[in-house]
């Protein structure tokens, strides 16, 4: 695949990058990534994989644009207030780049519906903000041999982390189960600064560059932490794989997407 004269100058300072070059450039216009929502830290996840070239992105989100979201959920904007937030960051990745295809799913994510939207990418990003979500594509990504990137955000810190199958720890080895309802604030209840989720949006949006390109270290087996009140960044080791792990241990009681496995009120990012 030969890139076009606009391609050569688009890219150009990720064609002089010791570690990309036009090889990793061909393989970011060749691959595919499903961004799940498409608020405070999908936004910076679509808008950077669109402008470094990734050649598909999907974007999943049932909800809507609200003046609330506007403080951090840059992708979109004032006068898109009420259209549909999966519409409205396609509207943001086409005009940042053309050489994008972009698949919109205007629906929430569940049980049903995840194997077949994961199944056409290569790569899958957690952009949610409630806990039986991110099970839930942990569950579906680990089931289908997909990689994923995790991430959450509460207050003034945040936290990354990949999974893939196979290669160490997935977010059930470390976290297990959900936690009961009300036991852990939501960012609706505690509140989220705006600057810190495109922080964490940022960084997942590298992992899935490094890993597209598969350049450096991918933060696998290693949680990041950042703690933006104090600048604290902590890369974390985590434990490796647990053999007992419910979906991806030696003897796995997780061999199906059971719908009551998954349900918890969300909160709002």
């Amino acid at each position: 695949m030969a890139m076009n004269d606009n391609q050569l100058e688009r890219y150009a300072r990720h064609l002089i990058l010791n570690g990309v070059g036009v090889k990793g450039q061909k393989r970011l216009l060749a691959a595919s990534v499903l961004i799940i929502g498409a608020g405070g830290l999908g936004s910076p996840v679509a808008m950077y994989l669109a402008a470094a070239g990734v050649g598909r992105i999907g974007i999943v989100d049932g909800d809507t644009v609200d003046v609330s979201n506007l403080q951090r959920q840059i992708v979109h904007t004032t006068d898109r207030i009420g259209q549909s937030k999966a519409e409205s960051a396609a509207v943001t990745i086409r005009a940042l780049n053309p050489d994008v295809k972009v698949d919109v799913y205007n629906q929430t994510v569940d049980a049903d519906t995840i194997a077949a939207l994961i199944e056409p990418y290569d790569l899958v990003i957690d952009a949610t903000d409630n806990f039986a979500t991110k099970f839930l594509i942990n569950d579906a990504c680990v089931l289908a041999g997909k990689p994923f990137i995790h991430a959450g955000v509460v207050g003034f810190t945040g936290q990354v982390m990949d999974v893939i199958a196979g290669e160490g720890p997935c977010y059930r080895c470390i976290f297990e189960e959900m936690p009961p309802a009300g036991e852990v604030p939501t960012c609706k209840e505690a509140g989220v600064l705006g600057a810190v989720v495109g922080v964490i949006g940022s960084l997942e949006a590298t992992e899935a560059l490094k890993l597209i390109i598969g350049v450096g270290e991918p933060l696998i087996g290693r949680m990041l932490t950042v703690d933006a009140l104090t600048m604290n960044v902590r890369r974390v080791p985590l434990p490796e794989r647990v053999p007992d792990c419910a979906v991806c241990g030696d003897h796995p009681t997780i061999t199906s997407l059971d719908p009551q496995r998954y349900i918890q009120p969300a909160c709002v990012i």
